[in-house]
């Protein structure tokens, strides 16, 4: 059974993780919407020490923001971004 729009099953209840960085609108944006469509979601800020060379390491960038849902990496702008996630999570 697939979760709805906006709904969660508990059994399908997955993670996003958010990478982010302080000041950064685009990162700002991803939360916003995460938020305001009921989407969990775990923030890691990359300007805590370290944090940034073990983004690099693991997906290749260590720009925010980095959304990272099911091994599937999403980097770039919100704008770049939300139209894949919203095809993934099934939420438009």
């Amino acid at each position: 059974m697939r979760a709805k729009a906006g709904h969660h099953c508990r059994e399908e209840h997955r993670t996003i993780d958010l990478y982010t960085s302080p000041g950064c609108p685009d990162c700002a944006a991803l939360k916003a919407w995460f938020t305001a469509h009921n989407v969990v979601f775990a923030e890691h800020d990359l300007s805590a020490p370290g944090a940034a060379d073990k983004a690099k390491a693991a997906f290749g960038v260590r720009i925010a923001p980095i959304t990272v849902y099911e091994g599937q990496v999403f980097y770039g702008t919100a704008e770049e971004q939300l139209p894949r996630l919203k095809r993934l999570l099934g939420v438009m």
